[in-house]
Protein backbone atom coordinates (compact mmCIF):
# COMPACT_ATOMS: atom_id res chain seq x y z
CA UNK A 1 0.00 0.00 0.00
CA UNK A 2 1.22 3.50 -0.86
CA UNK A 3 1.97 5.53 2.28
CA UNK A 4 0.33 8.66 0.83
CA UNK A 5 -3.14 9.50 -0.45
CA UNK A 6 -4.32 12.42 -2.57
CA UNK A 7 -7.09 14.76 -1.44
CA UNK A 8 -9.28 13.46 -4.28
CA UNK A 9 -8.72 9.87 -3.19
CA UNK A 10 -9.46 10.72 0.42
CA UNK A 11 -12.68 12.55 -0.52
CA UNK A 12 -13.84 9.43 -2.33
CA UNK A 13 -12.91 7.05 0.48
CA UNK A 14 -14.47 9.26 3.16
CA UNK A 15 -17.91 8.60 1.68
CA UNK A 16 -17.26 4.93 0.92
CA UNK A 17 -18.03 1.76 2.88
CA UNK A 18 -14.83 1.96 5.00
CA UNK A 19 -14.20 5.66 5.66
CA UNK A 20 -10.77 6.28 7.20
CA UNK A 21 -10.27 7.79 10.61
CA UNK A 22 -8.84 11.25 9.95
CA UNK A 23 -6.22 12.76 12.26
CA UNK A 24 -5.29 16.45 12.13
CA UNK A 25 -1.74 16.86 13.44
CA UNK A 26 -1.04 20.50 12.67
CA UNK A 27 2.26 21.48 14.29
CA UNK A 28 5.17 23.75 13.54
CA UNK A 29 8.57 23.77 15.21
CA UNK A 30 8.73 26.91 17.33
CA UNK A 31 5.37 28.05 15.97
CA UNK A 32 1.94 28.52 17.54
CA UNK A 33 0.04 25.53 18.87
CA UNK A 34 -2.06 23.82 16.22
CA UNK A 35 -5.25 23.47 18.27
CA UNK A 36 -6.59 27.03 17.70
CA UNK A 37 -6.14 26.67 13.95
CA UNK A 38 -7.92 23.32 14.08
CA UNK A 39 -10.84 24.80 16.01
CA UNK A 40 -11.09 27.65 13.50
CA UNK A 41 -11.64 25.19 10.68
CA UNK A 42 -10.79 21.58 9.87
CA UNK A 43 -11.76 18.75 7.56
CA UNK A 44 -15.10 17.20 8.49
CA UNK A 45 -14.59 14.40 11.00
CA UNK A 46 -10.93 15.19 11.68
CA UNK A 47 -9.71 14.60 15.25
CA UNK A 48 -6.92 16.84 16.51
CA UNK A 49 -3.80 15.14 17.88
CA UNK A 50 -1.12 17.14 19.73
CA UNK A 51 2.35 16.19 18.55
CA UNK A 52 4.23 17.53 21.55
CA UNK A 53 1.90 16.04 24.17
CA UNK A 54 0.55 12.91 22.45
CA UNK A 55 3.04 11.85 19.77
CA UNK A 56 6.10 12.22 22.00
CA UNK A 57 7.20 11.51 25.53
CA UNK A 58 8.54 14.18 27.89
CA UNK A 59 11.67 15.90 26.61
CA UNK A 60 14.86 14.90 28.39
CA UNK A 61 17.99 12.83 27.91
CA UNK A 62 16.26 10.97 25.05
CA UNK A 63 15.81 14.18 23.05
CA UNK A 64 13.14 16.81 22.47
CA UNK A 65 10.57 14.37 21.08
CA UNK A 66 11.36 10.89 22.44
CA UNK A 67 8.98 8.09 21.57
CA UNK A 68 5.79 8.18 23.61
CA UNK A 69 4.86 5.44 26.02
CA UNK A 70 3.15 2.88 23.75
CA UNK A 71 0.19 2.42 26.08
CA UNK A 72 -0.36 6.16 26.37
CA UNK A 73 -0.10 6.48 22.59
CA UNK A 74 -2.58 3.65 22.15
CA UNK A 75 -5.06 5.40 24.45
CA UNK A 76 -4.80 8.57 22.37
CA UNK A 77 -5.40 6.64 19.16
CA UNK A 78 -8.37 4.75 20.62
CA UNK A 79 -9.96 8.03 21.74
CA UNK A 80 -9.53 9.27 18.17
CA UNK A 81 -11.47 6.25 16.92
CA UNK A 82 -8.55 4.21 15.60
CA UNK A 83 -9.23 0.49 15.47
CA UNK A 84 -7.00 -2.47 14.76
CA UNK A 85 -8.20 -2.66 11.16
CA UNK A 86 -9.52 0.86 10.64
CA UNK A 87 -7.92 2.77 7.74
CA UNK A 88 -6.23 5.93 9.02
CA UNK A 89 -5.35 9.10 7.13
CA UNK A 90 -3.17 11.76 8.76
CA UNK A 91 -2.57 15.35 7.71
CA UNK A 92 -0.96 18.51 9.02
CA UNK A 93 -0.80 22.09 7.80
CA UNK A 94 1.16 21.20 4.70
CA UNK A 95 4.81 20.81 5.73
CA UNK A 96 4.27 17.09 6.18
CA UNK A 97 6.63 16.53 9.09
CA UNK A 98 4.02 16.13 11.82
CA UNK A 99 1.79 13.94 9.66
CA UNK A 100 4.75 11.71 8.89
CA UNK A 101 5.54 11.44 12.61
CA UNK A 102 1.99 10.18 13.28
CA UNK A 103 2.24 7.84 10.26
CA UNK A 104 5.54 6.45 11.51
CA UNK A 105 4.31 5.94 15.09
CA UNK A 106 1.20 4.08 13.94
CA UNK A 107 3.25 1.92 11.62
CA UNK A 108 5.91 1.34 14.29
CA UNK A 109 3.22 0.19 16.71
CA UNK A 110 1.81 -2.26 14.19
CA UNK A 111 -1.09 -0.51 12.47
CA UNK A 112 -1.31 -1.93 8.92
CA UNK A 113 -3.25 0.81 7.09
CA UNK A 114 -1.97 4.37 7.54
CA UNK A 115 -1.50 7.04 4.90
CA UNK A 116 -0.50 10.71 4.85
CA UNK A 117 -2.67 13.22 2.99
CA UNK A 118 -0.25 14.42 0.33
CA UNK A 119 0.12 18.20 0.52
CA UNK A 120 -1.73 18.42 3.83
CA UNK A 121 -4.56 20.83 4.55
CA UNK A 122 -3.58 23.06 1.63
CA UNK A 123 -4.38 20.26 -0.81
CA UNK A 124 -7.99 20.03 0.40
CA UNK A 125 -10.47 22.01 -1.72
CA UNK A 126 -13.67 20.93 0.05
CA UNK A 127 -15.50 22.59 2.90
CA UNK A 128 -14.07 22.98 6.40
CA UNK A 129 -16.03 22.79 9.62
CA UNK A 130 -15.74 23.95 13.22
CA UNK A 131 -17.73 21.01 14.56
CA UNK A 132 -15.62 18.91 16.95
CA UNK A 133 -16.21 15.19 16.34
CA UNK A 134 -16.65 12.64 19.12
CA UNK A 135 -15.87 9.29 17.51
CA UNK A 136 -16.67 5.93 19.03
CA UNK A 137 -13.64 4.55 20.85
CA UNK A 138 -11.44 2.31 18.74
CA UNK A 139 -9.75 -0.92 19.74
CA UNK A 140 -6.19 -0.30 18.53
CA UNK A 141 -3.57 -1.98 20.73
CA UNK A 142 0.04 -0.94 20.00
CA UNK A 143 2.67 -3.59 19.34
CA UNK A 144 5.92 -1.61 19.12
CA UNK A 145 8.76 -2.71 16.90
CA UNK A 146 7.05 -3.12 13.53
CA UNK A 147 9.45 -0.58 12.00
CA UNK A 148 13.20 -0.50 12.71
CA UNK A 149 14.79 2.06 14.99
CA UNK A 150 18.31 3.09 15.90
CA UNK A 151 19.77 4.24 19.18
CA UNK A 152 22.79 6.53 19.39
CA UNK A 153 25.33 3.69 19.20
CA UNK A 154 23.44 2.09 16.32
CA UNK A 155 23.38 5.39 14.42
CA UNK A 156 27.13 5.84 14.93
CA UNK A 157 27.79 2.32 13.68
CA UNK A 158 25.51 2.72 10.65
CA UNK A 159 27.30 5.93 9.65
CA UNK A 160 30.44 3.80 9.33
CA UNK A 161 29.04 0.62 7.81
CA UNK A 162 25.97 1.71 5.86
CA UNK A 163 24.21 4.96 5.02
CA UNK A 164 23.02 7.39 7.69
CA UNK A 165 21.05 10.33 6.27
CA UNK A 166 20.80 13.66 8.11
CA UNK A 167 17.38 15.14 7.27
CA UNK A 168 18.02 18.61 8.72
CA UNK A 169 18.79 21.77 6.77
CA UNK A 170 22.28 21.84 5.24
CA UNK A 171 23.44 24.75 7.39
CA UNK A 172 22.63 22.84 10.57
CA UNK A 173 24.40 19.75 9.22
CA UNK A 174 27.52 21.82 8.50
CA UNK A 175 27.33 23.47 11.92
CA UNK A 176 27.05 26.99 10.46
CA UNK A 177 24.05 27.64 12.71
CA UNK A 178 22.31 25.74 15.47
CA UNK A 179 19.18 27.50 16.71
CA UNK A 180 17.91 24.74 19.00
CA UNK A 181 20.45 22.22 20.24
CA UNK A 182 23.59 22.46 22.37
CA UNK A 183 26.03 22.36 19.49
CA UNK A 184 25.93 22.40 15.70
CA UNK A 185 27.27 19.81 13.30
CA UNK A 186 26.43 16.22 12.51
CA UNK A 187 27.09 12.61 13.42
CA UNK A 188 30.48 11.68 11.92
CA UNK A 189 29.99 9.84 8.65
CA UNK A 190 26.39 10.96 8.12
CA UNK A 191 25.32 12.26 4.72
CA UNK A 192 23.38 15.50 4.33
CA UNK A 193 19.89 14.91 2.87
CA UNK A 194 17.53 17.78 3.73
CA UNK A 195 13.90 16.72 4.02
CA UNK A 196 12.81 19.77 2.06
CA UNK A 197 14.19 18.13 -1.09
CA UNK A 198 11.64 15.29 -0.85
CA UNK A 199 8.79 17.52 -1.96
CA UNK A 200 7.63 19.92 -4.63
CA UNK A 201 7.00 23.62 -4.01
CA UNK A 202 3.43 22.90 -2.86
CA UNK A 203 4.57 20.35 -0.28
CA UNK A 204 3.59 17.21 -2.18
CA UNK A 205 6.02 14.31 -2.30
CA UNK A 206 8.09 13.92 -5.44
CA UNK A 207 7.09 11.03 -7.70
CA UNK A 208 8.63 7.69 -6.79
CA UNK A 209 11.04 7.71 -9.73
CA UNK A 210 12.48 11.08 -8.69
CA UNK A 211 12.83 9.98 -5.08
CA UNK A 212 14.61 6.83 -6.26
CA UNK A 213 17.03 9.02 -8.25
CA UNK A 214 17.58 11.27 -5.26
CA UNK A 215 18.31 8.54 -2.73
CA UNK A 216 20.35 6.47 -5.16
CA UNK A 217 22.57 9.50 -5.75
CA UNK A 218 23.01 9.77 -1.98
CA UNK A 219 24.18 6.16 -1.81
CA UNK A 220 21.01 4.26 -0.90
CA UNK A 221 20.83 0.74 -2.29
CA UNK A 222 24.58 0.51 -2.76
CA UNK A 223 25.65 -3.11 -2.16
CA UNK A 224 22.51 -3.70 -0.14
CA UNK A 225 23.79 -1.57 2.74
CA UNK A 226 21.21 -0.64 5.40
CA UNK A 227 19.85 2.92 5.53
CA UNK A 228 19.07 5.01 8.59
CA UNK A 229 17.73 8.52 9.12
CA UNK A 230 18.00 11.14 11.85
CA UNK A 231 16.99 14.79 12.13
CA UNK A 232 16.68 17.22 15.03
CA UNK A 233 14.28 15.27 17.22
CA UNK A 234 12.74 12.43 15.22
CA UNK A 235 9.99 14.44 13.46
CA UNK A 236 11.30 15.50 10.05
CA UNK A 237 13.27 12.24 10.00
CA UNK A 238 9.95 10.38 9.83
CA UNK A 239 9.19 12.40 6.69
CA UNK A 240 12.43 11.10 5.21
CA UNK A 241 11.59 7.50 6.14
CA UNK A 242 8.22 7.93 4.39
CA UNK A 243 9.89 9.36 1.28
CA UNK A 244 12.28 6.42 1.26
CA UNK A 245 9.32 4.04 1.50
CA UNK A 246 7.76 5.69 -1.54
CA UNK A 247 11.07 5.00 -3.28
CA UNK A 248 10.95 1.37 -2.15
CA UNK A 249 13.89 1.71 0.23
CA UNK A 250 13.42 0.52 3.84
CA UNK A 251 15.05 2.72 6.46
CA UNK A 252 15.45 2.83 10.23
CA UNK A 253 14.72 5.98 12.22
CA UNK A 254 16.90 7.27 15.05
CA UNK A 255 14.15 8.79 17.23
CA UNK A 256 16.47 10.64 19.62
CA UNK A 257 18.27 12.22 16.67
CA UNK A 258 20.53 15.26 17.02
CA UNK A 259 18.77 16.55 20.15
CA UNK A 260 19.81 13.38 21.98
CA UNK A 261 23.21 12.97 20.32
CA UNK A 262 24.38 16.54 20.85
CA UNK A 263 23.24 16.62 24.48
CA UNK A 264 25.96 14.12 25.38
CA UNK A 265 29.37 15.90 25.37
CA UNK A 266 31.09 12.51 25.06
CA UNK A 267 29.66 11.93 21.57
CA UNK A 268 31.82 13.15 18.66
CA UNK A 269 30.58 16.00 16.46
CA UNK A 270 31.62 16.60 12.86
CA UNK A 271 31.28 19.94 11.11
CA UNK A 272 31.74 21.25 7.60
CA UNK A 273 30.37 20.17 4.22
CA UNK A 274 29.25 16.72 3.24
CA UNK A 275 32.37 14.64 2.48
CA UNK A 276 30.56 13.11 -0.49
Amino acid sequence: MKPIITATEYASESTGPRPPVLLDVRWQLGGPHGRPAYEAGHLPGAVFVDLDAELAGPAGSGGRHPLPDPEAFGAVMRRAGVGQDTPVVVHDGGQGWAAARAWWLLRWTGHPDVRVLDGGLAAWTGDLTTEIPHPAEGDFRPKPGALPTLDADGAAALARTGLLLDARASERYRGDVEPIDRVGGHIPGAVSAPTTQNVTEDGRYLPAERLIERFTALGAGRNGEPVGVYCGSGVSGAHQVLALEIAGIPAALYPGSWSEWSADPARPVATGPDPQ
